[in-house]
């Protein structure tokens, strides 16, 4: 079975910790995120990424899950993961629950 690619390998926006965007564009809260590390098989939070807030999607820097879902159910990455994970795809329900019972997002330089 091939490796399950997270958002910015998918995306290829560079802005993944040491990528060639970080310095214009900062690194993406999606790639930093530790505490949906391992959901959809991602790193992080790169298979959940329309629930973290201040990703960079059409654009520009988006804000909360509220603010952004509706950019997230059009956006081809999102269609992709929903797709390949089938029914063990994880309801954003479920994964905002888990962001609420973790700390503070780490953040990894």
């Amino acid at each position: 079975m091939a490796r399950k690619l997270n958002c910015w390998e998918f995306k290829r926006c560079g802005r993944q910790p040491q990528g060639e965007k970080t310095g214009d564009l900062g690194v993406c809260p999606a790639a930093t995120d530790e505490r949906l590390d391992g959901e959809h098989d991602g790193v992080n939070a790169g298979r959940s990424c329309w629930i973290t807030a201040g990703t960079f999607c059409n654009g520009s820097v988006q804000g909360s899950f509220a603010q952004k879902m509706d950019n997230c159910i059009d956006c081809e990455f999102y269609k992709h993961v929903k797709e390949e994970e089938g029914s063990n795809f994880k309801m954003s329900v479920l994964l905002i629950r888990k962001l609420k019972e973790g700390k503070a997002a780490p953040v990894k330089k």
